[in-house]
């Protein structure tokens, strides 16, 4: 027999389920009795995606702001570091410090380790103690000090003065702090606008019968969520031209103004966000859970129905209930799926250094060389809504929801597609007149156009692996520690910078190919065994999802460790 779940208002809404003879599904404008799928109904129905809450498209467009202004920015620093500045404007290479390749490589890659480590401390600071809305909020205000810098060091005085290199250094240093807290936070926080963690059976006006699972429903946002990112990223379209055109503090200046635009969005919006209230002792919470199964080897005996019974002494320092337990178990679990990431965006990192070096020994005709990067975004800005709306639907629609480790997996095969046909163009410079094997600082007759499958097999691969990791690590934490786990997702990316370090001394001509070539086969062994060794958690990602708490219980929690959720209560009600 069905279990009924709860009864709630539904509000007009839509599913898109795009095939021959679907279009567009209206859902029933009256109560709706939510009940959960048999496993009869789990054989013959389809699983859709439930209606995105208004605050969650409010959360995206911060993130498209806080993109914009990101790419915006570093998609001009290769140049701005490696190349001279030019005696005048137009230019045909722009550049501003003339520290070579191997310098704006190494400090490139510093920005993206620094921006991908600061995520960690800023989720710790959110779960614990301030919350998502304020530390975005704080993590703006340093964002835009840093971007101050940026623009003000990078003006044509100041470059000449010797100021753009030390000012540059400053600015990285503060932009990542200010962008870390916000990708550890923002990713997080629209998740947490969509508050339904059950499947349930619903009637379309139509009559036919579907399954609302949060599975699709997250899948659908974070899909949306990155493409807002990638159409963020477009950005460095007028960037790159303004660079090449004006000089880069015309092409600092403008991320700058839509930052500020995205500060104002994240005040404005502040009633509107439905978020889990900080817990002061979550790290030490789990730290005592993981310390008692080093000595029992078992998740199920450190859940405080077991300890009650055999070790009672210690129950008056029990914090935790029996679902934290269960909810940390799964994390850590997901936590090693992570361990594969570093090398996936070690080949994703390709774009904003190397891929950039490599057009500039190509013919780019009246454009800069750094503005074929974003071919990239705006093949995901394509491709994403085919997947989302076509593809994944159709899937569905024939019984193959595809799972989290089955979509990683295919990802990275598409990268190290991307980094071995890099190594193929690579060859081809090599080869090519006039200058052959002798490319540094040269440009060969090629054309950066051959480029163009690169960046699109790296978009495949993001939809694949990267858009499913951001929801992998949602679904997976505990409520109280959403950013933080997420956070540790993003650190794979710090990781895979540490490795690109080690690199640096094959980013250079002629070496720079072997370096594709290594990258992408370790990108294919690490697909082929992602799918070995955690194949089997797709089987059980439905039965994990479920573990939560209803509303009761989560107040009693609460109680128990001297929170007051009531404030975040009144707002999910408004929202």
């Amino acid at each position: 027999m069905s279990e009924k779940i709860e009864k709630e208002e539904v509000t007009s809404g839509s599913i898109v389920e795009t095939s021959k003879d679907i279009d567009v599904k209206e859902v029933t404008e009256q109560e709706e009795e939510r009940i959960a799928p048999t496993e009869e109904d789990w054989k013959n129905l389809r699983e859709v995606a439930d209606n995105i809450p208004f605050s969650a498209f409010l959360v995206i467009l911060i993130e498209f702001c806080e993109r914009f202004t990101y790419y915006g920015c570093s998609g001009l620093f290769q140049n701005y570091v490696q190349h001279p500045a030019p005696p005048s404007y137009p230019a045909e290479q722009p550049g501003a410090i003339g520290k070579g390749q191997q310098t704006a490589t190494a400090l490139g890659t510093f920005f993206q380790f620094w921006a991908y480590v600061t995520p960690v401390l800023a989720a710790i600071i959110s779960d614990q103690y301030l919350g998502k809305y304020k530390t975005i909020l704080l993590s703006s205000l340093i964002y835009v000090v840093g971007l101050i810098v940026l623009v003000c060091t990078s003006i044509p005085s100041a470059i000449e003065s010797g100021a753009a290199f030390p000012g540059y250094v400053v600015a990285i240093i503060l932009i990542g702090a200010g962008t870390g807290g916000i990708k550890g936070n923002v990713s997080p926080l629209v998740a947490e606008q969509y508050q339904s963690k059950a499947p349930f059976v619903r009637t379309l006006k139509n009559g036919t019968r579907v399954i609302v699972t949060p599975q699709a429903t997250y899948q659908q946002m974070f899909n949306m969520f990155y493409w807002g990112i990638n159409v963020g990223g477009l950005s460095a379209i007028a960037t790159t031209s303004m660079e090449k055109n004006i000089g880069f503090w015309s092409a600092y200046l403008l991320p700058l103004c839509m930052f500020i635009v995205g500060i104002i969005v994240v005040v404005s919006g502040r009633k509107r966000y439905v978020e889990a209230p900080p817990r002061g002792s979550v790290i030490l919470e789990a730290s005592k859970v993981i310390k008692l199964w080093f000595k029992t080897r078992n998740f199920d005996e450190c859940k405080p129905s077991a300890l009650t019974k055999s070790q009672p002494e210690i129950m008056a320092k029990v914090t935790w209930d029996d679902v934290f337990v269960d909810e940390l178990r799964r994390a850590l679990k997901a936590c090693t799926v992570f361990c594969w990431f570093p090398i996936f965006w070690l080949c994703y990192q390709q774009m904003t250094n190397n891929l950039i070096s490599q057009a500039s020994t190509m013919l780019t005709g009246n454009v800069p060389n750094d503005i074929i990067q974003n071919i990239n975004p705006f093949s995901l800005i394509v491709i994403i809504p085919i997947m989302d709306r076509v593809f994944y639907p159709l899937l569905r629609r024939f019984g193959f929801p595809m799972r989290p480790i089955l979509r990683i997996s295919i990802g990275f095969v598409f990268v190290a597609i991307a980094m071995g046909y890099s190594a193929g163009i690579q060859s081809m410079i090599y080869r090519s007149a006039p200058y052959y094997e002798d490319v540094t600082g040269k440009v060969n007759w090629i054309s950066a156009a051959y480029q163009i499958p690169s960046y699109v097999f790296i978009g495949i691969g993001e939809v694949f692996s990267s858009i499913t990791g951001l929801e992998y690590s949602y679904k997976k934490a505990p409520q109280s520690m959403k950013a933080i786990v997420m956070s540790l997702f993003l650190f794979s990316n710090c990781i895979a910078s540490i490795l690109a370090f080690a690199l640096v001394s094959v980013s250079e001509d002629p070496k720079v190919m072997w370096l594709y070539g290594g990258i992408s086969i370790a990108a294919f062994i690490c697909a082929i065994l992602i799918w070995v060794i955690h194949g089997k958690g797709d089987e059980v990602d439905v039965e994990e999802d479920a573990i939560a708490r209803d509303q009761g219980e989560m107040e009693e929690y609460y109680k128990k460790i001297g929170k007051d959720i009531s404030t975040d209560k009144e707002k999910q009600d408004q929202n």
